[in-house]
């Protein structure tokens, strides 16, 4: 399930009830599927749940309930559990996020996790994270009201509700941590660049330096990353647009970590990704990474001809005005 994949999103497992002689009935039903297995899991618990040949899924287990991630191979999904559910979820994996759908015990929950997770990808918080430190704090309320609200008139168990609360609520705590992290990084424009040398998708190593004399349009991503992901569309567009454009490039940096470079490699080119793809050295210890104060992700950052850092939290390839940016500084 694709979420805004910065780390006040991390995966928080939430539980209220001890395990008893109950268990929980889950099946999923996919198609196109990424992988022959699921996995179920949180900080304390990993299931691997394996298909058969049609792509379906069927286990039955104990659980504490609370919040787990459902992995695929490739997405990502959040899923509420608690013992004596009898969950059914479909999913088309080629549209991975829009065609979840769940029946069954819990399948109320469920669904509105799934409408969250879309509804979370559309909302603009690069945009809420440019906001000046006077307006930030009303953005932030509006936010909280807006999601909170949601959960108004709707037939959900009391411990959902205040586990979904509780959640949201350190969310919203970790994206203020994140915005006032922001503020330094704006800090660092117009000096100059950390720079890197890394290992090209299509063989050898490309470092800052092979270009010198262009703009460069840096996405630091990870295949992991649904955010990242949900950027790549709009990314292809941003390069297509500007493909006979001699003075800017655009390189893509992956940060998974070595032990995940052929998952790289594959969704590289399984995704057709353009444009420049690099494998960072050391993930979120590259100094690179470092250099730029980077501890969530996507992050684009846009760097100068003569290596000059022009911003270092630039405008995401999806942002109405990232035309507009580019357009401005090729003039």
């Amino acid at each position: 399930m694709k979420k805004i994949a910065l780390l006040f999103v991390a995966l928080i497992t939430l539980s209220f009830t001890k395990i008893n002689n109950d268990t929980v009935k889950f099946k999923a039903t996919v198609e196109n599927r990424n992988s022959d297995t699921l996995v179920i899991r949180s900080r304390t618990f990993n299931k691997i749940i394996v298909s058969n040949k049609e792509g379906v899924f069927t286990d039955e287990f104990q659980i504490e309930e609370g919040f787990y991630q459902l992995f695929d191979g490739t997405e990502y999904a959040k899923l509420y559990l608690k013992n004596g559910y009898d969950l059914r979820m479909s999913l088309n994996a080629e549209k991975f996020d829009e065609s979840i759908i769940f029946e069954g015990d819990g399948a109320n929950e469920n669904n509105f996790l799934a409408e969250m997770a879309l509804d979370d990808e559309k909302f603009d918080y690069a945009g809420m994270l440019q906001a000046s430190e006077n307006d930030f704090p009303n953005l932030l309320e509006k936010r909280k009201d807006y999601t909170l609200s949601k959960l108004d008139g709707k037939d959900f168990e009391k411990s959902f509700v205040d586990a979904y609360k509780i959640q949201f609520e350190q969310s919203m705590v970790g994206l203020q941590a994140y915005y006032n992290e922001s503020v330094k990084v704006r800090k660092l424009n117009g000096q100059k660049s950390p720079t890197f040398n890394y290992e090209n998708y299509k063989g050898g190593t490309t470092s800052l330096d092979d270009f010198k004399g262009k703009y460069v349009y840096v996405d630091v991503w990870a295949t992991w990353c649904g955010p990242c992901r949900a950027e790549i569309p709009a990314l292809k567009k941003l390069e297509e647009h500007y493909h006979d454009k001699k003075n800017i490039v655009f390189v893509s940096i992956s940060i998974d970590q070595a032990k995940d470079h052929d998952k790289w490699k594959k969704f590289v080119k399984d995704k057709e990704l353009g444009g420049v793809q690099l494998f960072a050295d050391k993930d979120w210890n590259s100094d690179f990474v470092k250099g730029y104060q980077i501890n969530g992700i996507p992050r684009f950052i846009i760097i100068g001809p003569k290596g000059e850092i022009v911003n270092a939290d630039a405008p995401r390839p999806s942002a109405e005005d990232i035309y507009q940016t580019i357009d401005k500084l090729l003039k």
